[in-house]
């Protein structure tokens, strides 16, 4: 309730309650460490978990994918990514104006002196990716569906090959296994291949998601199982003071203590009611599932040309990976459809995919790489967490830990002050 003063009256109905926003893999994550913190904790979300970015991704646990996306490489390759219909990258043009002050953003950061302090902060997120999911899916009992394993990153040419090294020995440094290939090695792991690829890295000790959609579902089952609560609604407005919060939706009011922002793509519109202008931007990302593919493969592959994962799933193999910058109302683009489908072919010459499914979703991203992780410049109960590109499956569990650090009021478990929303002002 409000008093006559504009100002929120704090109860014993609310001053243990918790609102996270968002029902994706960071805000399941984030309320079922909550929840075991002893906080009342209700989750909601304008869709059913496991429907959006969380359902449709790579699956890939990136464990030693810690270097952000900006750099001189980054700015140079992506005129020729733009100008290959097979490419990593595409740009809706008529979206370019709403875009522009983010790419200027973008550049700025490819010239950065904090890119290898980043890499560092975005290790923490990433590392223990594998053994805090094995540990969640273990008190869900979807064991099964996280899966340890090498990957392997393939090459046509020997310049992508050597300009994928210099990367792959900074995971080195950091303790990383990872073997080069030769086009005999490559076949003897994964036959299916085509004789095209013929450099490839095999990066160990790493993991996937055998269904992204279904471990979330998982998930929230357990979070509903030890007690928290899950509404689908729409939240349109924040009202906020330092000590409680007040979520308007289409039909209800909540009231809470505290609360977390954890609606990926969507979360600068909601920040905006906060009060906090956040450079976030929107990576349309696309998927094409094969149910039927005629044939198998072991371990996630990447095409380290074209930027794309193949990936065994229980449904089939799935192909996602690449980028579209359209914004979050723009329709499906079928020439970045196509362009998986074409890609898949050319990455597997027996594959059959007469018989798959079609996703796009939306990924959240800020210019340079890093999510936020950090309190609201306005409110210190209003934690955010959201923007972690394409990494969002693999930062999930260790956010979420975050996140409860955060609300409990302790240091964090690792240094987040590159996470911090402050970067921006």
């Amino acid at each position: 309730m409000q008093n006559t003063n504009g100002k929120f009256n704090i109860g014993q109905d609310v001053d243990n309650k918790i609102v996270v926003i968002g029902a994706g893999i960071i805000g399941v994550t984030s309320a079922l460490n909550l929840l075991r913190e002893g906080y009342q904790v209700t989750l909601l979300d304008r869709d059913k978990p496991g429907e959006t970015c969380s359902f449709g991704n790579a699956g890939l646990l990136a464990l030693s994918s810690f270097e952000p996306n900006v750099g001189i490489d980054a700015l140079m390759s992506s005129p020729k990514w733009l100008l290959d219909p097979k490419g990593p990258l595409s740009i809706n043009w008529r979206y370019f104006p709403k875009l522009l002050p983010w790419l200027l953003a973008f550049v700025q950061a490819c010239f950065s002196k904090k890119i290898k302090s980043n890499a560092q902060a975005l290790h923490g997120l990433t590392s223990s990716s594998l053994e805090l999911y094995q540990q969640l899916a273990e008190t869900a009992g979807c064991q099964n569906l996280v899966k340890k394993s090498d990957y392997l990153q393939v090459y046509r040419t020997k310049p992508e090959f050597n300009k994928a090294e210099s990367g792959m020995q900074t995971r080195r440094n950091e303790g990383y296994k990872i073997d080069v290939l030769d086009a005999k090695a490559i076949k003897q792991l994964e036959p299916a291949l085509s004789e095209q690829f013929i450099y490839a890295h095999q990066i160990h000790d790493h993991g996937y998601i055998a269904d992204p959609g279904e471990l979330l579902t998982c998930l929230h089952k357990q979070f509903l199982i030890e007690g928290g609560l899950f509404e689908q609604a729409n939240v349109t407005d924040i009202k906020a003071n330092a000590h409680s919060c007040q979520l308007i939706t289409d039909n209800k009011i909540y009231h809470c203590a505290q609360m977390v922002l954890a609606t990926g793509a969507f979360s600068k519109r909601l920040a905006k009611h906060i009060g906090d202008n956040i450079p976030l931007e929107t990576e349309r990302g696309y998927h094409e599932t094969c149910h039927s593919p005629a044939i198998t493969i072991v371990h996630p592959i990447m095409d380290g040309d074209r930027k794309f994962m193949a990936t065994p799933m229980n449904m089939g193999i799935r192909f996602a990976g690449t980028t579209e910058l359209a914004g979050l109302d723009a329709p499906i683009n079928p020439e970045r459809v196509k362009a998986l489908k074409l890609n898949a072919k050319d990455m597997f010459e027996g594959i059959d995919i007469a018989d798959s499914s079609t996703w796009m979703g939306f990924r959240s991203t800020l210019p340079d790489s890093l999510p936020v992780i950090c309190c609201s410049t306005t409110f210190p109960n209003i934690i955010y967490a959201f923007g972690h590109q394409h990494l969002g499956l693999t930062c999930a569990p260790k956010t979420g830990q975050l996140v409860a650090d955060l609300v409990c009021g302790r240091t964090p478990s690792i240094d987040i002050t590159a996470f911090d929303i402050k970067r921006f002002k």
